[in-house]
């Protein structure tokens, strides 16, 4: 794995004074970071390498100050900056995203999501507060006072405030990496205008404030009833409105416009609260960050999507442009940007652009009989699981459930009491959750999945019918099912 994991396994039995039972490297998301989850008998904790130093210091500062002001982030355990690598808590694998789309089929009010949401924007007002008047209490205190106070550069990166610069550097990211790439015409000359222009109007919101950079749900993590927040180490000074546009429009997300407008109201009221003056600039500059945080994300789908090849996260482009879309038909900005309008347009009208969308990951679900064939996987990518039942007890030995299948209930019953059936099917979950959840990632469409008995009629079925449920209350995922001995 390279010699940080050494520097990490050390830093590890430094710390922890155990030995290492388990070290497994965490997948890659959208930064050059390298995540690794290391465990001993008694302490697991997530242990980081990252080749940029001053990112690395920021990160550090900013999880110390949150943690002194009670604010949920992750502990550091321990560092070491020369060696680029240091220790954190392990926050499990649940991010909000996860959650959210894991209730979304039933949760057809958006009731439960909405309190999540209620959850975490009360949480960023505390954050974009936390460093707001610290009184300097002792030498550390004032040490923080300082850094934080005045966001000089030893704690935000690699820019102290989200300023004119920032923006501009934010837009012509969108254009280089996304317009250019995604071969979208436009006045080079009159789009830089209106870039000025717009960031002008930007910078005239109050922007005293500490800005999360990158408040979105995969940013959140569940962990023991709690929200906790990672990712903040592009923080810096800036607007409040920022953090909230990017919660609420991020992108897969998918929030329905109502809901959306009823959570700023949530958050307005809450910052009335904390702060009555802020609320009227608020409102007056929120959409024209809506607007810049969606370049600023579309700008990352097209670096990583178009520039490195990496395909899933084109996939999220149509929501991008759904959002943009309603914006478009419903917002008025007090700025003349007649330029970035046109090309607004373009790109919700971009053919090209909606091809991104993939359809759902296709499963489907078959029992059979070991007495006949085996099903084979005809799809592009091949494969699947293979599950044997028969060392399970089988209904079909009892005269009661000989003529039914695993469809009926006398059956279903006799196997939900039965012990080793819940073990069996919750070992078959463990895998699968982690196939689904991995495929979705990569943009698999197929998977397949099936369950072999002696006839093909109880067990087998049972488990087919099972998992299937489980399927569809668990992932937006397209099912179909298929019981190749049940009528034979």
């Amino acid at each position: 794995m390279g010699s940080h994991t050494e520097d990490l396994e050390n830093l590890f039995l430094a710390t922890f004074k155990q030995e290492i039972r388990n070290m497994v490297a965490l997948e890659a998301s959208g930064s050059n970071r390298k995540y690794y989850r290391i465990k001993s008998d008694d302490f697991s904790a997530i242990g980081a390498y990252n080749e940029d130093e001053e990112e690395n210091k920021a990160f550090l500062a900013l999880s110390r100050r949150f943690l002194n002001k009670r604010i949920c982030v992750p502990t550091v355990y321990n560092e070491d900056l020369s060696k680029k690598i240091y220790l954190i808590s392990d926050l499990g694998n649940r991010t909000l995203y996860q959650f959210l789309c894991e209730i979304r089929k039933d949760d057809k009010d958006f009731s439960k999501q909405r309190h999540m949401y209620e959850w975490a924007l009360k949480e960023l007002i505390k954050i974009q507060f936390a460093m707001h008047q610290e009184p300097a209490r002792d030498e550390e205190t004032k040490a923080f006072s300082s850094m934080f106070q005045q966001f000089n550069s030893s704690a935000t990166y690699p820019r102290t405030a989200f300023d004119k610069q920032a923006m501009l550097w934010d837009m012509n990211y969108f254009k280089y990496y996304f317009l250019k790439l995604a071969h979208i015409p436009f006045d080079e000359q009159l789009l830089e205008k209106d870039f000025h222009a717009l960031a002008d109007f930007l910078t005239e919101a109050d922007a005293s404030f500490f800005l999360y950079r990158d408040f979105q749900s995969r940013n959140i993590m569940i962990h023991r009833n709690t929200l906790f927040f990672i990712d903040y180490q592009g923080g810096k000074k800036g607007a409040l409105q920022y953090d909230v546009a990017s919660l609420l429009y991020d992108s897969k997300a998918d929030i329905p416009q109502e809901i959306r407008q009823q959570l700023v109201d949530y958050y307005v009221d809450h910052l009335l609260r904390r702060h009555p003056k802020a609320v009227i600039c608020f409102r007056k500059y929120y959409d024209a960050f809506v607007f810049i945080r969606i370049m600023q994300t579309m700008g990352a789908y097209g670096y990583r999507g178009f520039y490195e090849g990496k395909k899933h996260f084109l996939q999220s482009i149509p929501y991008v442009l759904k959002n943009l879309k309603w914006l478009l038909e419903n917002v008025r900005l007090p700025v003349e940007i007649p330029t970035l309008w046109r090309v607004y347009h373009q790109l919700i009208e971009s053919v090209s652009l909606q091809q991104y969308e993939l359809s759902p990951l296709k499963i489907s679900v078959n029992s059979f009989s070991y007495k006949k064939t085996i099903p084979t996987d005809k799809s592009e990518h091949g494969g699947g699981f293979v599950f044997d039942c028969r060392c399970l007890p089988n209904p079909g030995r009892y005269d009661e459930y000989k003529i039914l299948t695993g469809k009926d209930k006398e059956v279903v019953d006799f196997l939900d009491n039965t012990p080793e059936i819940n073990k069996f099917f919750e070992h078959v979950t463990s895998i699968i959750d982690m196939a689904v959840q991995n495929y979705n990632k990569r943009q698999f469409q197929h998977l397949m999945i099936s369950f072999g008995c002696t006839g093909g009629r109880h067990r087998s079925v049972y488990f087919a019918e099972r998992l299937q449920k489980y399927l569809n209350k668990r992932y937006s995922v397209d099912t179909e099912i298929n019981h190749y001995n049940l009528d034979k």
